[in-house]
């Protein structure tokens, strides 16, 4: 969590660094298949040694408080974000998942699940159903949609193994694949 602003405490480098990982992580947000304020608190909540509540999300962030719930709500579901409670406390405050790979994990099976495996579903759809064409076209667009079916399949496993895999074993028998 960043230390309050003020005259007599100006912007530290680990300030302007955590700025600088919250304002990245929420522009690759999209390309995770969430927005942009979701992928900011989220960098938020992992570059932070404490749980933060919602008021200092809202802060932090300068958002609304219906946008910084709704945004919790979804990175809780997700299992990117836990929420904590703290005695004597009433608030709710919230951590992000610290251990990179089931982070990793987690992303995984919902980019499967909201991408993969509904266009793997799409494209046997069009396989079925060009099949009963008879056309020299229809065989030929047959024949990419089987390769495409084959590599999306491929794909797909590869994801579902990744993501339900509890140790970063996988992550270490494809890092020996790179040179």
């Amino acid at each position: 969590m960043k230390v309050e602003i003020t005259p007599e405490r100006p912007p530290s480098d680990l300030d302007e660094v955590r700025d600088a990982f919250v304002a990245h992580w929420g522009a690759i947000g999209g390309a995770w298949g969430i927005n942009r304020t979701m992928a900011q608190i989220h960098a938020l909540l992992l570059g932070s040694s404490e749980p933060l509540s919602t008021d200092q999300v809202m802060a932090e962030l300068r958002i609304s408080r219906g946008n910084a719930n709704t945004n919790l709500r979804d990175l809780v579901g997700w299992g990117l974000v836990r929420s904590v409670f703290r005695k004597g406390e009433r608030k709710e405050f919230f951590e992000a998942e610290k251990d990179i790979w089931r982070m990793f994990c987690i992303i995984a099976r919902e980019r499967n699940r909201r991408e993969i495996s509904p266009a793997v579903e799409a494209i046997a759809d069009c396989e079925e159903r060009v099949k009963r064409l008879k056309s020299s076209e229809a065989k030929e667009f047959a024949g990419v949609l089987r390769e495409v079916g084959e590599y999306m399949r491929l794909f797909d496993s590869i994801l579902e193994r990744v993501a339900s895999s509890k140790s970063a074993r996988f992550a270490k028998w494809a890092a020996r694949l790179i040179p």
